[in-house]
């Protein structure tokens, strides 16, 4: 019967080598190992999950003329974020007129207030902090009724002269312009004959005759309202 080979004599440690595990030093030690690897795995996190997402996108929305309107989206960063919002490119100040707003843990919003015609555009959103940074941007429609800002001024014109007559339109959906002579609607040709552009529209009169005196009306019109105006022309 063979017998078990005797068991191996582990040398002690070298002198100086050995560690006391009661010894406070040594816990110290320990407790500064744990700190900087939880210290470590943290930074990594941190690194994974910091940088800013968009969670929710903004998205279009429209702004009536005289009413405000808000532009929201959901995001996740740590630490929190530095918002940033601007128009067309154009960094946009928190204050009376743009509204910067933080609400519940995650949605960040800007209010446009006192909606008018130049509050049409792209806004966008720029979030960042110390591991990234992300955007998001949507339109603002802004809806204007259509409205005459100036009428056709009244004239007196000479027979065989050219007469003009222009107003000064707004309105968003751009309106429909229509000019009438007397209660009846202009039939142009070569003679007469109107223009419209985005915020103007003329009625041009050729060699004008006697039978071109009258009263002389605009009428402009989209979705949202209508608005109208006329002016007199005599021929001498």
């Amino acid at each position: 019967m063979s017998k078990a080979p005797p068991a191996k004599k582990v040398a002690p440690p070298p002198p100086g080598c050995t560690l006391d595990i009661n010894d406070p030093q040594v816990q110290e030690a320990a407790i500064r190992i744990q700190a900087s690897y939880r210290g470590h795995r943290s930074r990594k996190e941190l690194r994974e999950k910091g940088p800013p997402r968009i969670l929710q996108e903004l998205k279009d929305v429209v702004l009536l003329e005289g009413s405000a309107a808000k532009l929201e989206c959901r995001v996740s960063a740590f630490p929190d974020p530095f918002i940033v919002w601007s128009k067309d490119g154009k960094e946009l100040k928190d204050g009376p007129k743009y509204r910067y707003m933080f609400e519940d843990p995650d949605i960040v919003a800007l209010v446009v207030r006192d909606g008018e015609l130049s509050d049409l555009g792209q806004y966008t959103v720029s979030v960042k902090n110390a591991f990234g940074e992300a955007y998001d941007s949507a339109r603002i429609i802004v809806e204007v009724p259509a409205k005459i800002e100036k009428g056709p001024d009244s004239i007196k014109a000479k027979k065989g002269s050219t007469v003009t007559l222009k107003a000064v339109i707004s309105g968003e959906p751009a309106p429909d312009v229509g000019w009438v002579k007397n209660g009846e609607d202009i039939e142009e040709d070569d003679r007469v004959f109107y223009e419209i552009d985005d915020t103007s529209t003329i009625l041009t009169i050729k060699k004008v005759q006697a039978s071109d005196a009258g009263k002389y009306e605009i009428f402009v019109e989209n979705n949202l309202g209508v608005d109208q105006s006329f002016a007199r022309v005599d021929i001498m």
